[in-house]
């Protein structure tokens, strides 16, 4: 859940973005990085090994605005996805307000793909996160390796229910801004929901139970208006008109 500071009116979220080794989780941290404007950015913090693979998190903080009045600062996390660090990640996942799961699309990582996603059912069940209404993306990426795997393959796969799909090239940055902007959406609009209601005449926080009660009503209501399978092509190049 989100950490809601009533006094200083801040929002800060979670967002982490989980898959197999190697599919691109730091090469989307590092595109948004290089791409947000240094004012709305704070700095990146990144632990990763020779191999330049991530070995505990990389951390990045962003600046989206206010609404209802709060200031909101999304916080973007990567697992590391190598099996080995299970324990790690579930430490990561701990207080996760949104998830976007990026997919490698060579046929090679087929199974690393499925292994991840059990990975992730484990952690979501062990944490007690319902997916329906919850902010969640699949994101395919690599798309531009020899032969890739069909998108509908990969989807009927991958999917957990009906989340929305972006292709994506991170590395040419390609599809990590609409993976971004498509959860930050659905992050935005449970924030809107659940801090709406609150009476601002009295100027109090509200109970832990009212907030989990505004959320599971916005669980129920949300479901319907999840994207089924949204699946765009992959973003042209920038400049590339």
């Amino acid at each position: 859940m989100a950490v809601v500071n009533y006094f200083t009116k801040e929002v800060n979220c979670k967002l982490v973005y989980c898959g197999p080794g190697l599919s691109g989780k730091t090469t989307n941290i590092l595109q948004i990085y290089q791409n947000v404007k240094t004012k709305r950015r704070g700095r990146l913090i990144s632990l990763s090994s020779e191999l330049e693979r991530t070995l505990y998190f990389d951390f990045l903080p962003i600046d989206l605005g206010r609404i209802c009045g709060f200031r909101v600062r999304l916080h973007l996390y990567t697992v590391p996805g190598q099996v080995y660090y299970s324990a790690s990640r579930r430490l990561i996942f701990r207080g996760a307000d949104g998830i976007v799961f990026v997919a490698d699309s060579s046929p090679k990582r087929k199974e690393a793909n499925l292994e991840a996603r059990r990975d992730l059912l484990r952690n979501l069940e062990f944490y007690g996160i319902d997916i329906d209404g919850f902010p969640y993306v699949l994101q395919l990426n690599k798309r531009d390796v020899l032969g890739p795997m069909k998108v509908g393959e990969m989807v009927g796969e991958l999917a957990l229910r009906g989340e929305p799909v972006i292709q994506a090239v991170a590395v040419e940055n390609r599809g990590v801004r609409e993976t971004l902007k498509v959860v930050a959406r659905q992050l935005l609009r449970r924030l809107k929901y659940e801090l709406s209601p609150i009476d601002k005449s009295q100027g109090q926080e509200p109970s832990r139970r009212s907030r989990n009660q505004r959320a599971e009503k916005f669980r129920s209501s949300d479901k319907k208006a999840v994207p089924r399978h949204r699946t765009p092509g992959i973003p042209p190049r920038a400049g590339s008109g």
